[in-house]
């Protein structure tokens, strides 16, 4: 496969340093708010439910089955664990959509010379808003048909072996397709020649979403994850794809 992962990791860390850039700040800001507020919703949610939902699953499985509860419990309190953290990240997603996709333009036009990104106001947001949920459904329908297919073969025996493996790479290409998109739908590259570009180089891809979801592993990183990816996604755009002749 094509690309480099260590550049593709490379674009996330040269993200993280440009949060604190005069005149990107403010922009930075409301990504960081949705994501902390969501972290803490998750984990209040987590702590309170957890154990009901774990217990509620297992009295789902037939009698016979319950000498195994020990063995089962790990396994099904993964998958609450799963679903939780997808779950709220699409969320997460939802809600601040046009804020990021507004970050990556300011970011961009940073990136090409304009440092008086700030005077463009907020009037740009309302603008943005039909056309970033549109695409954020349009990489729902991408996304949950594969999240479902992968949850599918960790119940298979033999094949579940790999599921740790298919997991990280799955969560990995669809944090490149979901960071990455903001810059390319702000420059009208369509989501079909989105992933071609991607897939491209996906071993670049993957490393810069490899990263992504290793950093969401990681107390207080996680908070400022959301904004960093866009940030570092979109100097990936502008250095591998903007100025080149994209395909059709």
């Amino acid at each position: 496969m094509a690309g480099n992962p260590f550049r593709g990791a490379n674009y996330l860390l040269r993200g993280a340093g440009m949060l604190t850039t005069p005149g990107l700040r403010t922009f930075v800001l409301i990504p960081l708010l949705t994501n902390i507020v969501l972290f803490i919703c998750a984990i209040w949610l987590l702590i309170d439910q957890f154990d009901i939902w774990v217990d509620y699953w297992i009295s789902l499985l037939p009698g016979w089955l319950s000498f195994v509860d020990w063995l089962i419990w790990p396994l099904f309190a993964g998958l609450v664990l799963l679903l939780v953290y997808y779950g709220f990240s699409i969320v997460a997603n939802l809600i601040a959509a046009p804020f990021n996709g507004l970050l990556a333009e300011k970011v961009e036009l940073r990136l090409r010379g304009r440092t008086n990104v700030e005077d463009e106001g907020w009037s740009d947001l309302l603008k943005m808003i039909p056309q970033a949920l549109g695409r954020e459904l349009a990489k729902l329908s991408y996304y949950l048909p594969r999240l479902l297919l992968v949850l599918l073969i960790t119940f298979i025996p033999g094949i579940n072996l790999f599921s740790p493996v298919i997991w990280f790479l799955f969560g990995a290409w669809m944090m490149a397709i979901q960071y990455c998109d903001y810059p390319m739908d702000n420059n009208r590259v369509g989501f079909g020649k989105m992933k071609t570009l991607l897939k491209s180089h996906r071993m670049t891809a993957l490393g810069f979403g490899g990263l992504v979801q290793v950093g969401m592993l990681i107390p207080v990183v996680n908070l400022i994850l959301m904004p960093t990816a866009v940030v570092g996604a979109t100097i990936y755009w502008v250095e591998e794809y903007a100025d080149s002749e994209l395909p059709r």
